[in-house]
């Protein structure tokens, strides 16, 4: 059972990704392993709170094994990272420790011996949506109203650390790294307004008009991710391979 945010939804959603994926990461995993079946339980922006809060109303089957894969949105939308002790002590779903403890709350409810494992939130570059320019977002290469990315990765590790849950760690040990998200940024030069293609750092303090400016990532921009921020086909196969190691413990 794979709870997660676009990166989950993905899989089995190439649409979504204008197709260029031609699979998920769960769909790479029961390649691998295939006695295993999955079901995707992946929502588009969600936050660990939006899960905890609907987690209810979600219909979420009982499983042998789930996956839970939040953090990004945590960070992009600021809301509160709270302290290990609004885990340990379930003080709700106010900050994304607490909410991560309703959501583990509800899997153990519905199976008291399911293994469940975390994923952190990968690395991620300036964000571009395909299909409207205006939702964009820069990397985590800077803060986020004085919060870094890497924190709420640490959150994940620390509750994963609390449970003796494994972890998969996509922000220190994929190898999915700011310098690798896409091969380029394609953007207009501030000196002479003719586009050019500038790779990691050089893109940062380069503007983009998301009304008058082309789509800054081509398909040959490609890399680790399709538009700076979601897992093309080479970062999903990274992030499938690290979760069968971990799967194939059990």
């Amino acid at each position: 059972m794979a709870l997660g945010d676009s990166i989950t939804y993905l899989d089995g959603h190439p649409a979504e990704a204008d197709n260029r994926i031609t699979k998920g990461y769960m769909a790479r995993v029961v390649e691998k392993l295939p006695h295993i079946q999955y079901t995707n339980h992946g929502h588009n922006g969600w936050t660990t709170a939006r899960m905890a809060n609907a987690i209810e109303t979600l219909g979420i089957q009982n499983a042998d094994l789930y996956t839970v894969f939040f953090g990004t949105n945590d960070w992009w939308t600021s809301f509160p990272l709270g302290t290990i002790s609004d885990y340990e002590n379930s003080t709700g779903n106010k900050t994304m420790y607490g909410a991560y403890r309703t959501i583990i709350n509800k899997i153990r409810n519905l199976n008291s011996d399911a293994r469940i494992i975390l994923i952190t939130p990968m690395q991620r570059g300036d964000f571009v949506y395909f299909k409207n320019f205006k939702n964009n977002a820069y990397g985590s290469y800077k803060n986020k109203n004085d919060h870094s990315l890497s924190e709420y990765a640490d959150a994940v590790k620390k509750i994963a650390a609390s449970e003796k849950f494994p972890v998969v760690d996509l922000y220190y040990k994929s190898g999915i790294r700011l310098e690798n998200m896409v091969k380029y940024k394609r953007v207009k030069d501030t000196a002479t307004g003719e586009y050019k293609n500038y790779r990691y750092p050089d893109y940062i303090n380069i503007p983009f008009n998301p009304e008058t400016d082309e789509y800054p990532y081509p398909p040959d921009a490609i890399d680790m991710t399709y538009d700076g921020l979601h897992p093309s086909d080479k970062g999903l196969a990274v992030i499938a391979k690290m979760l069968v190691k971990a799967i194939k413990k059990y």
